[in-house]
Parts: structure tokens; C-alpha cells; sequence
């Protein structure tokens, strides 16, 4: 198959297995996967422009992932004013000591030339700001936590409609990129995966037990939503009507008018992304971009600055996985520090874009699509299988009984096997990059 065939046919057979799952299971399932899928391929379009683009081999995804669920809890989460009144003004002080101790750090190591001094002195400042800060900080985070701290215990945020976080996610994710990338973007390939690896570990566990922030493992609950509510939708007249004229209860009508919301508010922003990483690919800069990937020595030669342009692509992508992160805490209507596992974020992430075709944007959608799919579908189609397979054994068999309970780990073994055969018959992916 070729060019635009090979593209409808995975794409057909994927809106396929979806139809099948809401003809065979549920039209709820249905469009939770695919609103997941949409999210998905939203993260792998971030990871491949990195990869795909610049081979930047960035095991930090779900570092940036939580600094977009981060926002979106900021940004949407009313603010807590007493925690405010009895800690606010501690925190800000705290985070203006941490940025003056930065900045006589930077002015100091710009301004001194003799190496042994302006190091000792950049010491000597960082030392007397942790403490400082420390100082300030802690009685704050402390008096911020006793608040309440069954039902709130943080600081809350600004209480925004959660849509605006999406963009602010991919902010704050480009900022932390930018930060990592000049730390890191000057090594070997296996130093950069360890490090950004190293840097998203930190990040988590900053949510994680900062409860002043993000209330840690006690979690942030229900984050206001972008679509209706099915409660709301269940008592409006009009929606009772559009119900009756389906033939459809208006239980289960509402909650699959919800995920169709949400679904075209994720394909909307899939759109845009996908147009504009296919205008940038096609364009000067992405010939570029390929053309240091290929050859860094080359494209050195050239005059192109290749750490310069490193950063750039890797602030861009991280943005884009800011936004996916955003999206997915406003999906879940809730933030979960626990939840940012890098089974979830990173391994399946990379699985994506190497199964659908490192360097083509298209095939990262299709990645993401593809391996979401079989991950929420692996167990009932095992479930399945073990039971055809085991059909002729007594139904208290201990091989029987012990065979279905593993049904459950079918997960692992399918994204394996997916990936064996995509490296085995089509090593470029399912829909290989243009040369």
C-alpha cells in the first residue's frame, strides 16, 4: 500500500474497532477510548516532533504530563482564603528569595571570571538562599496544611474556566523544557534519556508531596468541567426531548452527550496541533530540523546552531505533552500525583510514535490510536480468549480458573507483541516517514 491508501486503511480499520466496541460492548466504552485516543495522539505528536524531528531521546514525558494536570488544577480550582490569609504571604516571599537567590547566582557566574572564586561564591549564595527560603517557606506550607486538611489543607487556585488551562499547561511545560534543555541538551543521547528521566522524577514527586500545592497523595477532586454535567442535562427540557426522538434513556444519553462534548473539544485541538506540526514539517525549519537529525556534523558545517535548535524543538514538543497533560486532569476531573506512573506516560507514549512511524505525524496519531486502543482492550479480548481456549475444560478446573485470573496481565504481552511485529514487518512503523 501506498501513500494516501495505506493511510485510510489503518485509519478505517481504527474507526472500525471503535464502532465494533459500541456495537459489542457499549457506546459509553466506545467513546471513552476514543477520547483517550485523541489525548493520546495529542502526547505522541509532542514526543515525535522531539524525536522524530531532532532525535531527542526525552524519557521525561510524564514530568511534562503532570505540569499540565498541575495547571489545570491551578487554573480551574477555586482559591482556599484562609490558607491564603494565613499562609499566602509566606509562599510568595518564599518564591521571591528563590528567584533573587537565581538571578545573584547567574549575574554572579557571568560577571566573575576567575573560576575558583565565582564558584565558591555561587555556593556560598545558593547555601544562604536555601536557608532563607527555608525559613520563610516552611512555617507558611505548614499553617497552609492545617487548614482543613480533610477537605482542602492547599493553597487552591484562580478559578478559571479549566479550558484556559490547556494552553497554560503547554507554558508551564515549555518553561520546564526550556530550563532542563539548557541543562541537558549538550549530552550524548543515553545522558539526555537519563537525566530528562531523572529531572520528570523530581517534578512528580514535588506533586506528590507537596500538599500545600497540589494536596499530594490526598488528591484535588472534582475539578470543574468545559461540558455540561449529566445532572444538569437530565432535567433540561430540550435534552429530554433530543432523547425521546433517539429512543434513548436519558441516563445513559447524557453521559454519552458528555463524552461526545469532550470529544470534539479533544479533536478540535488534535486538528490544530496535527496542521500545524505538518507545516512546520514541511517547511525550511523541518528540512533543517531532519537535516541535523541525520547529520549533526553536516548541518554543523552548514553554520546551523544545533544546540539552539535542539532547544527549540524539545520547547515545543514538551508544550504540546503540556497541553495533552492538561487535557487528560480535565478529562479525569481530578489530579492524581500517584497517577503519573511511567508505564502510562512514557513507555506507551514512545510505543506510539515507534509503532505508527517515527518522524510522521500521521503516524503518530495513528500510534496513538492504535496502541490506546488494545491497552484499555486487552483484557476483555484475553478474558475472551482464555475462556474459548479453555472451553472444554470442567469449569472448577484449577488450569481454567488460574488461566482467566490471568487474563488481567494480557496488557503487557499485547503491547509486546505489537511491537514485535510492527519492528518485524514494518521496522519504519505503520506509516513510515516521507524521505
Amino acid at each position: 500500500m501506498k501513500g494516501i491508501f495505506r493511510h485510510v486503511f489503518f485509519f478505517g480499520i481504527m474507526v472500525g474497532l471503535i464502532v465494533l466496541v459500541g456495537q459489542m460492548q457499549s457506546w459509553n466504552l466506545a467513546l471513552s477510548i476514543l477520547n483517550l485516543c485523541l489525548i493520546s495522539s495529542i502526547m505522541a505528536l509532542g514526543v515525535n516532533m522531539q524525536w522524530g524531528y531532532a532525535g531527542l531521546f526525552n524519557v521525561g514525558v510524564m514530568g511534562f504530563a503532570a505540569l499540565g494536570g498541575l495547571a489545570a488544577m491551578l487554573i480551574s480550582m477555586p482559591p482556599v482564603h484562609e490558607a491564603l490569609a494565613v499562609g499566602g504571604k509566606g509562599v510568595f516571599f518564599g518564591l521571591l528569595i528563590l528567584v533573587a537567590t537565581i538571578a545573584v547566582c547567574v549575574f554572579l557566574y557571568r560577571k566573575i571570571a576567575f573560576p575558583p572564586l565565582r564558584m565558591l561564591l555561587v555556593i556560598v549564595v545558593s547555601i544562604v538562599g536555601y536557608f532563607l527560603l527555608r525559613s520563610v517557606l516552611d512555617p507558611a506550607t505548614v499553617a497552609i496544611e492545617k487548614v482543613n486538611p480533610a477537605a482542602t489543607g492547599y493553597l487552591g487556585g484562580f478559578g478559571l474556566p479549566i479550558i484556559l488551562s490547556w494552553p497554560v499547561g503547554g507554558i508551564l511545560a515549555g518553561a520546564a523544557a526550556w530550563l532542563v534543555g539548557k541543562i541537558t541538551l549538550g549530552l550524548r543521547t543515553d545522558y539526555l534519556a537519563i537525566a530528562t528521566l531523572g529531572i520528570s522524577e523530581i517534578i512528580v514527586a514535588v506533586l506528590k508531596h507537596e500538599d500545600w500545592l497540589t494536596r499530594g497523595v490526598k488528591n484535588v477532586t472534582g475539578l470543574p468541567r468545559p461540558v455540561p454535567y449529566e445532572v444538569n442535562l437530565q432535567k433540561a427540557d430540550w435534552f429530554l426531548e433530543l432523547a425521546a426522538r433517539f429512543g434513548m434513556d436519558p441516563v445513559t444519553f447524557s453521559s454519552i452527550f458528555v463524552k461526545l462534548c469532550y470529544g470534539l473539544l479533544f479533536a478540535v485541538v488534535l486538528l490544530i496541533v496535527l496542521y500545524l506540526s505538518e507545516k512546520a514539517l514541511r517547511s525550511p525549519w523541518g528540512r533543517m530540523m531532519r537535516a541535523i537529525r541525520d547529520n549533526e556534523v553536516s548541518a554543523s558545517a552548514m553554520g546551523k546552531n544545533i544546540k539552539a535548535r535542539h532547544l527549540q524543538v524539545f520547547i515545543l514538543g514538551s508544550i504540546v505533552v503540556g497541553i495533552a497533560g492538561a487535557m487528560l486532569t480535565t478529562l479525569d476531573g481530578q489530579l492524581t500525583p500517584t497517577a503519573y506512573q511511567p508505564l502510562r506516560f512514557t513507555f506507551l507514549i514512545w510505543v506510539m510514535v515507534i509503532v505508527g512511524g517515527s518522524g510522521n505525524n500521521w503516524g503518530a496519531v495513528l500510534g496513538g490510536f492504535v496502541i490506546w486502543f488494545f491497552w484499555i482492550e486487552a483484557e476483555p479480548l484475553g478474558l475472551w480468549l482464555m475462556d474459548v481456549l479453555t472451553s472444554g475444560l470442567d469449569t472448577d478446573s484449577a488450569l481454567r480458573l488460574h488461566l482467566l485470573e490471568s487474563a488481567a496481565h494480557m496488557r503487557l504481552m499485547t503491547m509486546g507483541l505489537i511491537l514485535l511485529l510492527t519492528l518485524r514487518f514494518s521496522p519504519r512503523g505503520l506509516l513510515p516517514e516521507r524521505r
